[in-house]
């Protein structure tokens, strides 16, 4: 997996691609966690490269969710292809996050 971080402004986005499952998910945690330290809680995830997430990735995803919340911040999901919107769907995901179309769309939710 590989993860390509930006910031804009006051928000880091976020661009997992791969597989984001048991074995990439320490990585991907780690940059969520340091994302949320340095944003203030304001974390953009583009999803578009990603094929696979697992119940770790969702976990993740979770953890990232919580902790923007307690810091007044949020996480704002994109790009999402349909087999991966399919799992939020089922996990009752899409309930808890924001899910925009795109990268852009994501980046405005903060303003």
């Amino acid at each position: 997996m590989q993860i390509e971080r930006q910031s804009i402004g006051t928000v880091v986005v976020l661009s997992p691609k791969g597989r984001l499952d048991g074995t990439s998910c320490p990585a991907f945690e780690a940059e969520v966690l340091a994302a949320l330290e340095s944003s203030s809680g304001r974390l953009a995830v583009d999803l578009a490269g990603l094929d696979y997430i697992s119940s770790a990735g969702l976990r993740v995803l979770l953890i990232a969710a919580k902790r923007s919340k307690a810091s007044g911040g949020k996480v704002v999901l994109s790009g999402m292809r349909p087999e991966i919107r399919e799992v939020f769907d089922i996990s009752g995901f899409s309930a808890i996050f924001q899910i925009l179309p795109g990268r852009d769309e994501a980046i405005a939710a903060f303003a």
